[in-house]
């Protein structure tokens, strides 16, 4: 995290965490529309709109008197996403049981992608479940793990 991130997220984590919240990320970026400062929550059951509204509400004036940024800028409160890919343990420990893909820097039996249930994850393992049997990857070969997204 750059030095705004940081402030930021120091400032709010509690709040936000108050109102049953888990920050997964602070992005403080240029887009098109000049410099954006986002915040990146989630809950298990998923955030909805109304979560963003309660978190920016919140917020908004903690981040106005911390005034962390030189300029203007928009705040943005967000959910993650579906697809968003696995940080910390934590990420693995909640998708357990579900299924999930991971992409790998260099194939392994000529496949870099690969999609099964996740059984569990150490600081050097994580293992899947693929058609009935365990498969471990190293995790300094993963490149990305996220969960499985399907529409019917």
């Amino acid at each position: 995290m750059n030095k705004v991130e940081q402030e930021t997220y120091d400032a709010i984590r509690e709040p936000v965490e108050k109102c049953g919240f888990e920050i997964v990320a602070v992005e403080y970026v240029k887009k098109p529309d000049g410099m954006n400062l986002t915040i990146y929550i989630d809950i298990p059951r998923g955030v909805t709109l109304n979560d963003c509204e309660l978190v920016h509400n919140t917020i908004n004036p903690i981040i106005d008197e911390l005034d962390p940024v030189d300029g203007p800028y928009i705040l943005n409160v967000s959910s993650p996403g579906l697809d968003r890919p696995f940080k910390t343990q934590r990420d693995f420990e909640r998708n357990y049981g579900r299924e999930v893909e991971i992409k790998l820097y260099a194939p392994i039996k000529g496949k870099k992608y690969y999609e099964g249930i996740l059984k569990s994850r150490t600081e050097n393992v994580v293992v899947l479940e693929i058609d009935g049997t365990d498969v471990s990857f190293e995790t300094n070969r993963i490149a990305l793990a996220r969960p499985s997204v399907h529409f019917s």
